[in-house]
Order: C-alpha cells, then sequence, then structure tokens
C-alpha cells in the first residue's frame, strides 16, 4: 500500500495514507523525503521548500499560502498556511467542459411509477406538520399507526417530518418553510402523506392545500387539530384511508434513466478529496451518462473551487446563474458580519483539511466532470436531466433535506469523521477509510477507502451496483436505525 499520496503532478504538498513518524525516509516521486516532524493519517506533507507567503498546491490549485518558512518534509496545516481567498471576486466566462462519458447500459431498478408519471424509489408515508406545535401529537399518530400495523402494509417507512417552524415568520423564511414542506409532500418516494395543522398559524392549511397544485386526493389528505374534538382519532382515520389506498402498489422496472441522486459531503477529512468524493464523481458521471441527474449543493464549500464550475457551464445564461448563486451567498455571509472564508469545522481540520480552498477543492469532485445544465434556487424542483448546483448551506441536515425537497430520490453523503443522520430520503453513507467504515459499521453504508487498494473501475462498478439496490428497496443504515430527518432553512427575524 502506498504511504503518500499527489493529488495532481503540479502538487507541493503530498497527504498521508498513514500515521508518519518524524525521521522516517520514504522513497516518493522518484526520491527521498525525509520526514521532520509526525504527520496524522490525511495531513499534508511539504514536498518542496516554502518561503513565507508561497503558494501551497493541491489537486492542482492553490489551497492558500505558507505564514511562515516551510521545510521539505515538514507538517503542511493551519498553523503554517493561511487561505488566499478575501472578499468578492470578478468572474469570467471562459468554458472548459472535457466530461468523462460511460457507455449506455440497459440498467434498471425497481421503483414505484406514480400517477403523474414521475418515479419514487420508496413508498413511505409522511405525516407532515404545517407548524411545530403539533410535532408531539403527529409523533403520537405514528406511534399508534406502528402499534396497529408493524409490517406497514405496503409502505416502507413512516416518517414525521418534524420541524419548529410554520409560525412567527415572514417573508423569506416563511415562504422557505412553505415551499420545503410543499417539496416535500409532492415528493415521488410519498405513497401517503398526511398535512397536519394547528388552525392559527402563519402557515395555515387551507392556504397550503391551495398551493398545491394538482395532487392525488386519495394519497394526500389534510386535517386541523383545533376542527375537530379527538385530533388523534382523526388523524389515525385518515392514516387508515392512505394505508387501504397504497395496498396494491408495487415496484417494477424503471430505467436508471429516471434516478436523480443529491450530492454532499459532512465531517469531511483528508481523504474525503482522495477516496470517497472522487467516487461520486464518478458515478455522478456515469450517472448522466445513462441519463440520470445529480444535484450538488454545499454552495460556502465551491467557494475557492467556483471558478472551476463556472468554467463547466453549459452555456452563458447558466454561468451568469452561477455567479449569482456564489455571490448571493457571500453577501448572506457578509450581510451578518460574518467571514466568508472560515468554512473548515474542527472536525475537518482535525481529518486534515487546513483551508476552505483544501475543503473545497475535495468538496466539488463530487459533481465529477459532466457539464453543469442548471442552477436552483432554496426549495425549486428539478428541470432538467444532467448536473445541477442548488442552493443550500453547507450544513449537514438543512442541505441534505434541500436535495430531498429538490426530488433527489436518495442523497450519497460521503464522511471522513462519521455521521448517523438521515434525511427523509434514503441517506447512503460512503466511508472515506477503511477505519470510520470499520468502527462505525452501523452508521456506513458504503466503503471507499477501499480505493486505497483497488481500482476506481472496480470499486465505481461495486457502488453502481449497491445503489441500484438502494433505489430498488434495500434499506439504508439511516432507515435501518429509524433515522430520518427534515431541516429547514432559515435566515430572519423569529416574531
Amino acid at each position: 500500500m502506498q504511504q503518500l499520496m499527489k493529488m495532481n503532478p503540479r502538487d507541493t504538498v503530498a497527504v498521508a495514507l498513514r500515521p508518519i513518524q518524524a525521521g522516517e525516509e520514504l522513497h516518493f516521486d522518484d526520491q527521498m523525503l525525509l520526514i521532520q516532524q509526525d504527520i496524522p493519517q490525511g495531513h499534508k506533507i511539504a514536498l518542496v521548500d516554502f518561503a513565507p507567503e508561497a503558494i501551497i498546491t493541491k489537486y492542482g490549485y492553490p489551497i492558500g499560502h505558507a505564514t511562515e518558512a516551510i521545510q521539505r518534509g515538514q507538517w503542511v496545516h493551519t498553523h503554517n498556511i493561511k487561505t488566499n481567498l478575501a472578499g468578492e471576486e470578478e468572474y469570467e466566462y471562459l468554458p472548459d467542459i472535457h466530461p468523462v462519458t460511460y457507455p449506455k447500459r440497459e440498467l434498471t431498478f425497481d421503483g414505484y411509477r406514480r400517477k403523474n408519471g414521475k418515479v419514487g424509489i420508496r413508498n413511505d408515508l409522511y405525516i407532515v406538520p404545517t407548524v411545530g406545535c403539533v410535532n408531539g401529537i403527529a409523533e403520537q399518530m405514528l406511534s399508534t399507526f406502528k402499534s396497529l400495523h408493524p409490517d406497514l402494509g405496503a409502505f416502507d417507512n413512516i416518517t414525521v417530518l418534524k420541524h419548529p417552524y410554520g409560525c412567527s415568520q415572514l417573508g423569506d423564511d416563511h415562504r422557505m418553510t412553505r415551499s420545503i414542506l410543499l417539496d416535500a409532500v409532492k415528493h415521488p418516494n410519498a405513497g401517503g402523506v398526511l398535512v397536519f395543522g394547528l388552525g392559527c398559524e402563519n402557515n395555515i392549511v387551507t392556504e397550503f392545500r391551495n398551493m398545491m397544485g394538482d395532487y392525488d386526493d386519495s394519497r394526500v389528505k389534510f386535517l386541523v387539530a383545533q376542527e375537530v374534538g379527538d385530533e388523534v382519532e382523526a388523524g389515525m382515520a385518515l392514516l387508515e384511508e392512505l394505508y387501504v389506498a397504497a395496498q396494491d402498489d408495487h415496484r417494477e422496472p424503471i430505467p436508471v434513466s429516471e434516478l436523480n441522486v443529491g450530492l454532499k459531503c459532512g465531517g469531511s477529512d483528508g481523504f474525503s478529496g482522495i477516496t470517497a468524493n472522487p467516487l461520486l464523481g464518478a458515478f455522478s458521471d456515469f450517472l448522466i451518462s445513462q441519463g440520470g441527474t445529480s444535484v450538488l449543493t454545499e454552495v460556502p464549500e465551491m467557494f475557492g473551487a467556483e471558478k472551476m464550475l463556472m468554467a463547466r457551464a453549459e452555456n452563458r445564461e447558466v454561468f451568469e446563474q452561477t455567479v449569482s448563486l456564489i455571490n448571493n451567498f457571500k453577501q448572506y455571509f457578509l450581510s451578518y458580519g460574518e467571514p466568508v472564508y472560515e468554512n473548515p469545522s474542527p472536525g475537518n481540520k482535525a481529518g486534515g483539511i487546513s483551508t476552505l480552498e483544501d475543503k473545497s477543492l475535495g468538496c466539488t469532485q463530487k459533481a465529477g466532470t459532466s457539464p453543469v445544465v442548471d442552477v436552483l434556487q432554496y426549495g425549486e424542483k428539478l428541470r432538467k436531466k444532467g448536473l445541477s448546483l442548488l442552493q443550500a448551506p453547507g450544513n449537514d441536515l438543512v442541505a441534505s433535506s434541500a436535495l430531498a425537497a429538490s426530488d433527489c430520490h436518495l442523497v450519497l453523503f460521503t464522511t471522513g469523521r462519521g455521521t448517523p443522520f438521515g434525511s427523509f430520503v434514503p441517506t447512503v453513507k460512503i466511508a472515506t477509510n477503511n477505519d470510520i467504515f470499520a468502527n462505525k459499521k452501523h452508521w456506513m453504508d458504503f466503503n471507499a477507502g477501499s480505493l486505497l487498494e483497488s481500482s476506481m473501475a472496480e470499486v465505481l462498478e461495486q457502488f453502481i451496483t449497491y445503489v441500484v439496490s438502494v433505489a430498488s428497496g434495500q434499506k439504508t443504515r439511516n432507515e435501518q436505525n429509524d433515522v430520518r430527518e427534515l431541516a429547514i432553512f432559515k435566515t430572519g427575524v423569529t416574531l
């Protein structure tokens, strides 16, 4: 097994694939490298001498500059490197699109064809509170339903999409709450939905229902707690109607071209940009080659790598939309007086990520090489096949919920530090390294750490098989653990 990895021939640092001790001599890049300091696994080692202010390169691009003299063989991390990013930038449309394509395959998964023609990979039952006040009552309904139908009948899961909002909100916050909840109600993974309100909230049920547009009234029911005597009894009656309506639902072969996947990372480490994120990039390119769809979000984790995405915009209109996506999110930070470029979390830094460029260049590898065909605002649903960008923050729960709301059937989530959470759609946890996969088997679904011993072609084929099995009904760890959550973006005041 190799001990160091350089991501690009232009790189001036390498990543330690195991803990390396001071004094070790390693043969790398056709020369001997004397290690000057202990280097944790996933962290960077200087391959050249750096003077103060010298640019440091990883993934073939600058990830910051040295804040002091660094000798060849020394540890490069937050103590001696700083971001090059500052303020807003001017962008120019310089197309540079070289997609990796894969041969077409007659590949299918077993999914649910809905009445409106859309496809789901789950037949889930959702209870959707319009306001946080009724979360507890909704949980009582869920518990009672599961006691009466422990096998759930034709449903795969039953979930209360709990959230604290729906009242005391104005402007964009009210709009975003309503949009995400509407998106969830209309998600093709939902085989039945009970929309449950209190009766005096801002997000009132009658207005919510009027905004639904066309919907299947045999699969979407509405209840207002203040308008009935026993809301649990009334809710159970409606859930029983949904249970009966779904009894004949069945899976059928669906072309993989109808699969929508969200691309997400969290608890990233120094291996994220080496193993799991490149694997997702290869899978995204494969899926798009088959006519499918992938979505990249986490806008703050595009900062420092945004020019690469802009160069892949399929036309000037998409380029301009991408520029707005980036600049509007920078303005969001600045409007609160917060720094734009201090994104890496303590866990990221412990795992070997030093600057935002370091994080972003690794993060955006999840999007592979395909052209960017569309840019979605928060709460918007997918419009085009191919790779889309979605407005949402880096926060794991908020971003994954936004991906689900956009009509992603599942979220592919890479992690080097580990996390147990799941969105309200299947959330596939891809381990970046062997250790986290071994230590957290009850959280992890797939081990991308195997890429350190196996070829990308081999691991990609295994991953394609696994994703198709999940789309066909195999439960992910978050589903097995009964962890399914919704988180909604908030930017304004609370009344």
